[in-house]
């Protein structure tokens, strides 16, 4: 019983390692894809109508990028960038975005400010 759990821990640890996500390798993503159009900090877009993507939740961020893939999202521009991207470089897109400080607040955060 107890070498199951060793290797039951094991396992979990090198999957955990094996999905960890590289936040060098999604800048380098973000800044040659992304920054154009939502700034380079990820936070002042180009136009008002596109989304500020800095410090937003991970799992958001590659739930965004996979459905512009497989097309239940619809936006051709946002279709043609996610097209190339594998599922490591949106896990490391959205890890990378999602560590940048941003100004997105919780609704609490607003009531207090005021």
């Amino acid at each position: 019983m107890t070498l199951m759990k060793i290797a039951a821990a094991l396992g979990v640890t090198l999957m955990g390692s094996a999905c960890a996500a590289d936040l060098d390798a999604g800048r380098k993503i973000v800044e040659a894809q992304c920054a154009a159009c939502h700034g380079k900090d990820a936070k002042t877009p180009i136009d008002p109508a596109y989304p500020k993507l800095a410090g937003q939740y991970p799992d958001y961020l590659a739930n965004a990028l996979a459905d512009y893939q497989s097309g239940a999202r619809k936006n051709a521009i946002m279709a043609g960038m996610a097209k190339p991207l594998s599922k490591s470089d949106i896990r490391n897109v959205a890890a990378y975005l999602a560590s940048l400080p941003g100004p997105l607040t919780t609704p609490t955060e607003s009531r207090l400010a005021r």
